[in-house]
């Protein structure tokens, strides 16, 4: 059994004061729910450092971990019982993981009493999503509408090589000599290489407040706990307006090598950017890696011409080991989409111009049906075609580490995908090579595909 320990801690910089409501709704598992998704996203946060990509497991090896909300005169308190050890120094929680756990706190509440379930967000429209979207943001002070546009979105894989790792970090160093701040989805790999080399290069720079901005949703943060550098963390609630967070408060976006994961993030990204409404949109795309990576961005540049049309690579810029000029066509970029937003009246902050088509919105739920119907062709626009290319390696990334898409690999076995015979030689190409490269599970641990094509 792993070394635990109970304590009784105050959440720091968010949610200071809940009502009795509040603190009843999130005590009372069999109405809301809520207890058991704190729980859960709690655990996640607490064995930050924790290397595994398996949330069932994780679970199962504190399983008799609890959180309670207590409420006070003055405030309230959060009661551990049986928290990871590691998560505390003498006794003390340590300060960056004590307010990634209020962060989760703040975040739950509001979302639930705000947003699921207040009117004012019509959640089934784009109009209403995207509103929700930016309130959970605003409500996590993540929107500085005084400062200049600033913010790279890094993706990458949470499973990558040690070269791969140390070429996120000096990427993520030279944009950080660049008064570039970093954004991404706060675990592990190439989510906490590029915040490693910019803290470095911001403390250079005499930058002293750089942002590490992480942003995550209940089904990963277990998967992909935040590490140690993020300073501003929001949980949002579903994947699908965790992209759409990264897409509107985005600047620039870089692209390490990953797994799925990372394919969803690309097939969500270009299916908005080849939409017609974004024909103009300034944001730089490019995707880089060190020189062992090349064959991987060949790959994923393979699919995503033959899948989405030559057109499609107008939208990004591929450059293999080469920091330096990474950093350089980001600050640019970055440059430009300032130029762009004035141009435009756009706030610099929130991308409202952008259009996100109701295909990237609505919550896709992975089921075996759901996976099977996906209609996986090219008799459809490219940016529908992306958009259910996204929802197939999204099935393929909750087989691989959510909890409930364990369960149900578990219980019914491999999820069937159906496509064109083409396209699907193609799709075959590219997961037989993030399995033979090994960028589905952490190193040292065997792949079981969740998926089977049809």
């Amino acid at each position: 059994m792993p070394d635990t320990l109970s304590s009784t801690v105050s959440p720091l910089r968010s949610l200071e004061v809940l009502s009795q409501h509040e603190v009843n709704r999130l005590r009372d598992t069999s109405k809301t729910g809520l207890h058991d998704l704190l729980r859960r996203c709690a655990l996640a946060v607490l064995s930050s450092g924790n290397m595994t990509d398996d949330s069932l497991a994780l679970m199962e090896t504190y399983h008799d971990f609890d959180i309670e909300v207590l409420q006070q005169d003055r405030g309230i308190r959060l009661k551990l019982s049986n928290a990871p050890a590691e998560a505390f120094v003498d006794g003390k929680m340590i300060r960056g993981i004590r307010e990634h756990l209020s962060s989760v706190l703040r975040d739950i509440v509001y979302v639930y009493n705000e947003i699921q379930t207040h009117q004012r967000f019509d959640l089934s429209t784009g109009e209403g999503t995207t509103n929700a979207v930016f309130h959970i943001l605003r409500k996590a002070a993540v929107l500085k509408p005084g400062r200049d546009p600033s913010i790279v979105v890094c993706w990458g894989g949470h499973s990558i090589s040690r070269e791969e790792y140390d070429y996120t970090k000096n990427v993520g160093y030279q944009l950080g000599l660049r008064d570039l701040d970093i954004c991404t989805g706060c675990g592990p790999g190439a989510m906490k290489g590029p915040m490693k080399g910019a803290n470095v290069a911001h403390a250079k720079q005499r930058r002293s407040e750089g942002r590490y901005l992480g942003i995550s949703e209940p089904g990963i943060i277990a998967a992909e706990a935040p590490n140690p550098l993020v300073n501003e963390l929001v949980v949002m609630p579903d994947i699908e307006k965790r992209l759409e967070a990264f897409v509107r408060v985005g600047h620039g976006i870089v692209i390490f090598p990953g797994g799925v994961g990372t394919a969803e993030e690309i097939l969500y990204l270009l299916g908005i950017l080849l939409h017609p409404d974004n024909a103009d949109m300034a944001l730089p795309l490019v995707f880089t890696g060190p020189a062992s990576a090349a064959d991987y961005f060949r790959r994923i540049d393979e699919f995503l011409g033959y899948t989405l049309g030559e057109a499609v690579r107008d939208k990004y810029r591929i450059i293999i080991d080469d920091p330096v000029e990474v950093a350089r066509t980001l600050r640019k970029g970055v440059d430009e989409v300032t130029d762009f937003r004035l141009t435009h009246q756009d706030a610099f902050h929130f991308n409202w111009r952008l259009t996100v088509a109701r295909d990237f919105q609505a919550p896709f739920e992975p089921t075996h049906q759901a996976m099977s119907d996906l209609a996986l062709h090219r008799e459809q626009p490219v940016h529908e075609l992306a958009a259910n290319l996204r929802r197939a390696f999204s099935g393929i990334v909750a087989g691989n580490v959510k909890e409930h898409g364990l369960r149900a690999i578990e219980a019914h076995g491999p999820f069937r995908l159906h496509a064109e015979s083409e396209l699907m030689r193609h799709l075959d190409e590219l997961l037989g090579s993030f399995v033979a490269q090994g960028r589905m599970k952490l190193p040292g641990k065997a792949y079981e595909p969740c998926y089977r094509l049809a």
